[in-house]
């Protein structure tokens, strides 16, 4: 296997180890947001510090310039302080569903960009995406049992979750030369930020049992964890456009997860909901690579 094909691969792994970061999520109630943020990434941090040492890069994490650090803690702890709120707000397989507009939005953010001229399918894939959305936000054919009115604030904080996690992505290609050990510091970072911010605007309830923390090492171990370090590597030494149409799965995969561990109603409408918004992604995403090969020949 070639160091490109590895590297995409490893990739990968991040998309699937996202899969399951709604319904690990779901698993880890009662336990506040700020303070579910705090525990994660001290767990993601951790790994991230053995990653360094083994790959002896800390001088030059420690060189690496202060706006990385602060636009990755920004982007790591923005998008999962909204998403963790999100769904405790909101049914998780909704609010997972919107959240997972951001592929679209990156996708949206380079077509619309000075010099770019977006064709029929990306606006045909910003379609089909949205009429996903507004199938989850209209509680159309009876997606989310019991989901109402109380349930849209949690799919607004969903909405705006995608577009900071779009907003990092797209930006983060401007620090490609930061080592993958970086990620740790941003992780440490966003633990401490969100351990002040728990002291003083949440009361601490902690798992109600077992099966609470296990969720909670889980998910700083693998989504909010490994899955970041295998992102990086992947975007920096992979194949990107296959990534980049990959993470596209992410939404079916996490509601079917869900579907699976009983933590959502298997309706025609959620699943529906999920094709919709992955689908139009992809076709948006396809719609650019023509362009870009078009304009390459």
């Amino acid at each position: 296997m070639t160091p490109r094909n590895r590297a995409t691969l490893t990739g990968f792994l991040a998309v699937l180890l996202w899969s399951g970061l709604a319904a690990m999520t779901v698993a880890t109630a009662p336990v506040p947001p700020f303070l579910l943020n705090a525990l994660t990434f001290a767990f993601g941090g951790a790994i991230g510090l053995g990653w360094i040492i083994a790959r002896g890069q800390a001088g030059r994490v420690l060189a690496i310039g202060w706006r990385v650090h602060l636009f990755g803690t920004a982007g790591l702890f923005g998008y999962h302080a909204l998403y963790f709120t999100a769904l405790r707000l909101a049914p998780a397989a909704e609010a997972s569903l919107v959240c997972y507009l951001w592929p679209l939005f990156i996708v949206l953010a380079a077509a619309l960009s000075p010099g770019a001229r977006p064709g029929p399918g990306t606006y045909a894939g910003a379609g089909l995406a949205f009429a996903g959305a507004a199938l989850v936000l209209l509680n159309g054919g009876g997606v989310g049992e019991g989901m109402g009115a109380g349930a849209l604030p949690g799919l607004g904080l969903a909405f705006l979750a995608a577009i900071v996690w779009a907003g990092y992505s797209a930006g983060s290609r401007r620090f490609a030369n930061a080592p993958v050990g970086a990620v740790a510091v941003f992780c440490l970072a966003t633990a401490a930020l969100s351990g002040v911010l728990h002291l003083m605007l949440e009361p601490t309830v902690w798992p109600a049992d077992g099966a609470g923390w296990a969720a909670v090492v889980a998910l700083g171990l693998g989504p909010v964890g490994l899955a970041f370090y295998f992102w990086d590597e992947g975007m920096k030494r992979g194949d990107m456009e296959f990534l980049g149409v990959s993470s596209y799965a992410a939404p079916l995969l996490s509601t079917l997860v869900l579907i699976a561990l009983g933590r959502a109603e298997a309706s025609g409408a959620l699943v529906g909901a999920a094709v919709l918004i992955a689908l139009g992604a992809w076709l948006a995403a396809r719609d650019g690579a023509l362009r870009r090969a078009s304009r390459g020949g």
